[in-house]
């Protein structure tokens, strides 16, 4: 096991052993990850969590342990192909298995195209793109071999709409919309594909934001929002159904807004 990866494995088995299942989760440090381990660590499933900010993640970790549940992390910089496997590698070699890969991580720093904010524009693809394909590939071939996984893709409401300074952004979540569709479309009977499509909800993604003009319009337009434990709640249904039920899609959008 490498020795920056953290677990509380001890053999013990509890009353949800028979439904646990070992779930990865990128970009857990925060926000929709985080809700995301809290809940699915409490229900009973094995969560091996990655991020880059390793403080946060100890400290998840500790506080899911501390509670009982089974927790472990690992850092991750899911824009490295090479990292992203070493992550899938060590969580098989933990537990077994890898029954649930959430492609979760990602990054949103808005701007006009005009600004030609190109960093930008390539950090959003590196991440928000090319993070969700590293994870496939690490993952897939494990899922195969194993007779069966489920991949959840979080993308955005972004991926069904086109809004100003979001045009990349945009651009990247459709991309996973249809990475996801093709995914599924080639996985029929043996691994689930679902895609969480997230309207407004609190988070640190919009922190990012450098361009003020996209900063402020952003500002106003997370005035109503869902918590990320609501994201959470999606993704929880989608793992809990039966092995021959695949939940394809759902958005999660505040009721008290259109968007």
């Amino acid at each position: 096991m490498s020795t920056d990866t953290h677990t509380n494995e001890s053999g013990r088995q509890d009353a949800h052993a028979a439904a646990s299942k070992v779930v990865l989760i990128t970009g857990a440090s925060s926000g929709i990850g985080a809700a995301t381990a809290r809940l699915l660590a409490a229900g009973g499933h094995r969560v091996f969590l990655g991020a880059r900010r390793t403080d946060r993640l100890e400290a998840l970790v500790g506080e899911l342990v501390a509670a009982g549940h089974s927790a472990a992390y690992r850092r991750l910089d899911v824009t490295d192909a090479a990292d992203v496997q070493s992550f899938v590698d060590v969580a098989r070699a933990v537990h077994g298995r890898v029954d649930v890969l959430v492609n979760n991580a990602g990054v949103m720093p808005l701007s006009p195209l005009e600004a030609l904010r190109t960093e930008e524009w390539d950090r959003m693809l590196d991440v928000n793109v090319r993070g969700v394909l590293h994870g496939i590939a690490a993952a897939l071939p494990v899922m195969r071999v194993q007779g069966g996984g489920h991949f959840v893709n979080i993308a955005s409401v972004g991926a069904y709409e086109v809004s100003p300074t979001a045009a990349v952004y945009c651009a990247t979540k459709f991309a996973v919309r249809a990475l996801s569709e093709g995914l599924r479309q080639e996985s029929a009977g043996d691994i689930r594909v679902t895609v969480v499509s997230p309207g407004v909800t609190e988070s640190e993604l919009a922190d990012g934001i450098g361009d003020p003009s996209a900063r402020q319009a952003m500002r106003d337009y997370r005035s109503v929002a869902v918590p990320a434990s609501a994201i959470a709640d999606a993704i929880a249904y989608a793992i809990g159904r039966p092995a021959d039920v695949d939940v394809n899609e759902l958005v999660v959008r505040p009721s008290a807004s259109a968007r």
